[in-house]
């Protein structure tokens, strides 16, 4: 979205089961990265575990959180790059493989986009479709590890791909509700991904990192190795099912078992001795037992810290990732939770958030902002993929993306 003396601004959407969140970057002429110039939260009515269950209710909470954007930065917002979220995603990897066309066997873009076609060439049920594709590395005839095979020289172009999918009925009615509230999708990004985009290094990825984002009705895994993404998926279970339990288990309303789990609870804490303590939002006569709190709050995390060990043992990466996990999102604020994570998943853990942006940039400098900046990033990246050289292989990427994009009419 072009502004006035070479700036630009972009805007990412992050589409949540509890919060959805809408970041403004205005991009400088010379600047790094965008200074962050708007910021729009509300409550995410009718989405759960990241699918919209009720359009209307989505298409309102929507709107509420890209109006309040729009009043900070003064910028009119009427498209964006979306969050994609929920356990009908999933993730494969597939191989491409083509004969370089022309007779001095140089690989062209014109290569590219045929290994690229071939390698999204998988079968998908009818009611899946392919929401990303990313390019691993590629192969000219025995030569491994390529980035950029443009300009080289063989006979034979393989390349592996990792294709991220989702249910064609979900991915709909997510386009339907953006579409309603008067923004214009510039792509959709898998929640995990989006994250790794704004709190991961290129260091990190090269040396294997997990970055796990904890939401509210989920949880996002994305698995680098070597620079390039291995695996992605979502987990349906986040941090709003420790509310769930909490309010269950002391029989209270969620509201006032969020403010629990938020003023009270630690993860792997032990046991708390003098445990009974009296607290406002239980009434003045009703006592809390922290040793019940924690160990409510104990067992669903021991839960999520398990299914997040299947998806790294679907990969060979269980205890081997050099750059350990990376924790992000609203759940990982949960005080201790570093720790519970490290002990039972045996790896360097750290939290992180979106850092090193002016303008409104300690108000994203908190996890749960880390999907809403990375897909600001994202649409950045986007626009500056419109605009790159025909050989650019981002640009490359774009058309697949756009070929299997189906917008509504």
């Amino acid at each position: 979205m072009a502004t006035k003396n070479n700036e630009e601004t972009y805007i990412g959407l992050d589409v949540g089961s509890t919060r959805i969140r809408c970041v403004v970057g205005l991009l400088e002429e010379g600047a790094p990265l965008p200074s962050v110039i708007g910021v729009g939260e509300s409550p995410a009515n009718g989405i759960r575990k990241g699918v919209v269950v009720d359009v209307d209710e989505a298409v309102s909470s929507i709107t509420a959180a890209v109006e309040e954007a729009e009043r900070i930065s003064g910028v009119a917002i009427d498209r964006a790059t979306i969050s994609i979220d929920g356990a009908h995603v999933q993730s494969q990897n597939s191989t491409g493989v083509v004969a370089v066309g022309r007779a001095d066997q140089e690989v062209t873009v014109d290569d590219l986009n045929r290994v690229e076609e071939a390698a999204v060439a998988v079968q998908l049920p009818p009611n899946r479709e392919i929401i990303q594709v990313f390019p691993r590395h590629f192969t000219v005839d025995s030569q491994t590890g390529i980035k950029d095979p443009v300009g080289m020289h063989g006979v034979r172009l393989e390349v592996e791909s990792h294709i991220v999918t989702g249910a064609t009925p979900a991915i709909k009615n997510l386009d339907k509700a953006i579409y309603q509230a008067g923004i214009m999708i510039q792509g959709q990004v898998l929640v995990a991904l989006a994250a790794s985009r704004a709190v991961l290094s290129k260091r990190q990825k090269e040396l294997g990192t997990a970055l796990v984002d904890i939401g509210g009705g989920t949880t996002g895994i994305a698995i680098y190795e070597e620079g390039d993404i291995l695996y992605s998926g979502v987990i349906p279970v986040g941090s709003g099912h420790i509310t769930n339990d909490i309010a269950i288990g002391l029989k209270t309303d969620i509201d006032t078992a969020e403010r629990l789990k938020l003023k009270y609870a630690r993860a792997n804490a032990g046991r708390v001795s003098g445990d009974r303590a009296v607290i406002e939002e239980l009434g003045a006569n009703a006592a809390l037992n922290l040793n019940d709190l924690q160990d409510i709050v104990a067992a669903r995390l021991e839960e999520l810290i398990n299914l997040i060990r299947l998806e790294l043992k679907k990969v060979g990466k269980d205890k081997l990732l050099p750059g350990g996990v990376v924790l992000t999102g609203g759940g990982s604020k949960l005080v201790g939770i570093e720790d519970m994570v490290r002990q039972m998943l045996e790896l360097p853990v750290i939290i992180s958030a979106p850092e090193d942006f002016t303008g409104l940039g300690n108000k994203v400098k908190d996890p749960s902002y880390a999907a809403a900046v990375g897909l600001m990033l994202e649409n950045m990246n986007h626009s500056s993929v419109r605009s790159s050289a025909a050989n650019n292989i981002g640009q490359t990427v774009n058309k697949l993306r756009g070929m299997f994009k189906k917008f509504l009419p």
